[in-house]
């Protein structure tokens, strides 16, 4: 490692510190709404405020490693009216800013739609949102393409 790069490892839930859960459960429920302070959020969930703030910036969970950055993802719908405006609903609810959609043509009564947007202002997470659009009736499959 040179210079200011940093070096990063995927560690499983299971093998981490119980510390390192509760700093992501802080942040999950100050994401959400859940609470509106870090003093109320780390009270209700067992940590000390030092220890939130000494771990916040280094610790999330893989799917939140987006956060201010692009998410490209695929999705794959039967060709029903309003579809569309029923997928980027689910992304406008969550405050993600979509950046571009891109629909193909509907080929035996499926079209792919990919759609990037910028996570930085969004409300919960990545998986979040690919929950909740696979859950818009005619979705088919729902997965993330690409993320810088």
């Amino acid at each position: 490692m040179t210079g200011n790069q940093q070096e990063y490892y995927l560690v499983s839930k299971n093998a981490m510190p119980e510390v390192f859960l509760k700093v992501i459960e802080v942040k999950q429920r100050l994401n959400t709404g859940e609470f509106n302070s870090v003093n109320e959020a780390v009270r209700n969930v067992g940590i000390s405020r030092s220890a939130y703030y000494k771990y916040k910036d280094s610790v999330l969970p893989f799917y939140e490693a987006t956060n201010g950055k692009k998410v490209t993802v695929l999705i794959s719908v039967e060709n029903f009216r309003g579809i569309l405006a029923s997928v980027i609903g689910k992304i406008s609810t969550s405050r993600a800013n979509i950046l571009t959609i891109n629909q193909n043509i509907p080929i035996n009564g499926v079209a792919d739609i990919s759609i990037s947007f910028d996570t930085d202002s969004m409300l919960g997470t990545v998986e979040d949102i690919l929950n909740d659009i696979s859950r818009v009736a005619g979705v088919r499959k729902c997965v993330i393409l690409s993320r810088e």
